[in-house]
């Protein structure tokens, strides 16, 4: 791969993750065929279970890279790994035909003492990029548009994402969000602090009701007045629910590709046909 997977033209990409289950895998497999007629500029999946083990992961991007011919991305989370586990989950990477990752912290895994998590090897993921770079590998990286919770300003967010830009990152995913103005500003800010690789927009479609907690609980993304509104008045109508998400999801794209975000990455939560109804209304 070049130095990042996008050409000047727009492109959509999709993030998927690992089953729980082996015998899950199947329906991910046929997930993965159905996004494929999408034309993504490439599809990332998640770092394991519990962002512990990688073996699940390094197999589904290998078959996304391999035998998809799509350009595949494997997420590699910093929060358990030791020098000796990050050079064998390369070096396995690099055997699989895998050369583009996305370096995150990653959550503490439920089975890691605080202690251990307090000490861990690796404090941040921007420690990972110049090894990964040295490697061979396309890095990506995260970026928070809200900034990230345990950050004490956007301001000092912004700034420490330069430094990932510096330590080697090619090019920016950024946590979902609901509100393009504040993924503009955003991004006005990232310019000024001189950030020039690319950044892609992170979109999820909420498309039950049940998925706000959760969503909310774990990106930290705020909600406009616009979505609470489509919640209130569709949540208790699956069918309708799922048709104004979708289609809440196609709006922004629309509008932000009217702005000039040429990129567009889609938290797909292993949905193809979430996917192809959004792709369809764009």
């Amino acid at each position: 791969m070049q130095k990042t997977p996008f050409t000047n033209e727009s492109s959509i990409s999709f993030e998927i993750f690992p089953p729980k289950k082996w015998e899950s895998f199947p329906n991910l497999y046929e997930t993965l065929d159905a996004l494929k007629q999408l034309h993504p500029s490439f599809i990332s999946c998640t770092y394991g279970a519990g962002g512990s083990n990688s073996k699940k992961t390094t197999e589904i991007v290998s078959y996304i890279q391999n035998k998809l011919e799509i350009e595949g991305i494997a997420h590699l989370t910093c929060a358990a790994l030791t020098k000796e586990i990050f050079y064998s989950t390369i070096r396995t990477f690099q055997e699989m035909g895998i050369h583009n990752v996305l370096a995150l912290r990653g959550d503490k895994p439920i089975d890691m003492t605080e202690e251990a998590f307090r000490n861990r090897t690796y404090k941040h993921p921007s420690e990972l990029i110049p090894a990964l770079k040295d490697a061979g590998f396309t890095v990506a990286a995260a970026c928070y548009p809200e900034k990230h919770y345990e950050a004490p300003s956007l301001e000092e967010d912004i700034h420490f994402l330069k430094y990932k830009m510096e330590q080697g990152a090619d090019f920016f995913i950024s946590q979902l969000f609901f509100d393009n103005e504040i993924f503009y500003r955003f991004m006005d800010r990232a310019d000024k602090e001189g950030i020039h690789v690319p950044i892609e927009a992170g979109i999820m479609p909420i498309t039950s009701g049940k998925m706000v907690g959760t969503t909310i609980n774990l990106s930290g993304a705020s909600i406009p007045k616009k979505m609470s509104d489509l919640i209130a008045n569709y949540q208790d109508h699956p069918d309708d629910m799922r048709k104004a998400g979708i289609e809440y999801a196609a709006e922004q794209i629309r509008e932000l590709r009217e702005h000039g975000v040429k990129n567009i990455h889609i938290y797909t939560m292993n949905n193809a046909a979430t996917a192809q109804s959004i792709c369809s209304l764009l």
